[in-house]
């Protein structure tokens, strides 16, 4: 029997509809919008140091962000192609995806106090479970999201890539060396803030994991940057030995700068919008959480550093991540 060819072009058949991503994060936005609506009718137990499980959105607004995610997950299983269309709801998908990742901003604290349990931050198991749902729903709605753009758009349906982008794999853009030492100036403005007040003014417990925490908060501060926009972030330099001259494993760079990232934003991002409000309405709420007796101007310097160091490394991260790129076989870019 003879195999009929198909005529459709390689790069066409290489991406589906986001059927499975878009009903699955439908699904899970409904599951986890039905817990949180049974949470809010029987009041759940203690999930977090104040209480609530999310932050920003906590309550009955996750319930809304849900309803909205589950319709704008099947939204993008019949929505055309048109440019207003489509970037219409890849906007609308990005504010409610930010909203959940920003709601579920907490479980930095649980990362790092599960690897680090000598700090004493308190753990909540299902407040931890929470969070991690939340931020399922914030990605797998982006991950349908992103799909439905590479089929929608004008470039490549495989991958997605434009003239530009393809590009990066050729050579770092200045705006992403400005991006890492913009990190690095952040982590080094919230350094310098510490040492203003004293480095033995923290809210965490001493001892080993305290050590650990600051040699992870200098590579993620430092040498994390820099490796995603310098060679040696790509191929192991001479300095390391048994591995210099060899690749280094995307992941292992793009990993940590994605999470960091991500979490230093919604986190201290939210942080920031909250010390606004606060001030504008005349009030200062400082050193509530932890116990720190601190001046409001180490607020004021520390918390935007946060903010910047999060902001320079994600564009840094989105640089590396185009960068390291495999070639896409359907379209060569």
């Amino acid at each position: 029997m003879t195999e009929t060819a198909d005529p459709t072009p390689r790069n066409e058949r290489r991406v589906a509809r986001p059927v499975l991503l878009a009903v699955l994060a439908a699904a899970w936005a409904v599951l986890y919008g039905c817990v949180q609506t049974y949470w809010r009718l029987t009041g759940p137990s203690e999930m977090s140091p104040v209480g609530e499980d999310l932050i920003a959105f906590a309550g009955w607004p996750v319930v809304g962000l849900c309803a909205a995610a589950a319709v704008l997950a099947l939204a993008v299983l019949r929505a055309g192609s048109g440019p207003l269309v489509r970037n219409g709801l890849l906007l609308a998908v990005a504010g409610v995806s930010g909203a959940l990742l920003v709601a579920a901003a907490p479980l930095v604290l649980d990362v790092v106090g599960g690897l680090l349990p000598g700090l004493g931050i308190g753990v909540y198991p299902l407040g931890m479970l929470s969070r991690v749902g939340c931020v399922a729903v914030a990605v797998l709605l982006a991950a349908a999201a992103d799909r439905y753009r590479r089929l929608s758009s004008p470039w490549c349906t495989a991958c997605g890539r434009s003239a530009a982008v393809a590009r990066m794999r050729e050579v770092t853009p200045y705006w992403a060396y400005a991006a890492a030492y913009l990190a690095v100036a952040g982590w080094l403005a919230r350094v310098l803030a510490q040492i203003r007040v004293g480095m033995d003014n923290t809210p965490f417990a001493a001892g080993v994991s305290m050590l650990l925490f600051e040699v992870g908060f200098v590579l993620a501060g430092l040498l994390l940057p820099l490796a995603l926009v310098h060679s040696w972030g790509r191929v192991w330099p001479w300095w390391v030995p048994g591995l210099s001259g060899r690749r280094v494993p995307r992941w292992l760079v793009l990993g940590p700068a994605i999470g960091i990232s991500g979490g230093l934003l919604a986190y201290f991002g939210s942080g920031l919008v909250d010390m606004v409000y606060e001030r504008l309405h005349g009030r200062a709420a400082f050193g509530q959480d932890g116990g720190l007796d601190l001046p409001a101007a180490f607020f004021w310097i520390s918390v935007p550093a946060y903010v910047l160091w999060g902001l320079g490394m994600a564009v840094a991260a989105y640089s590396y991540f185009h960068r390291t790129r495999m070639v896409c076989t359907a379209c060569g870019n």
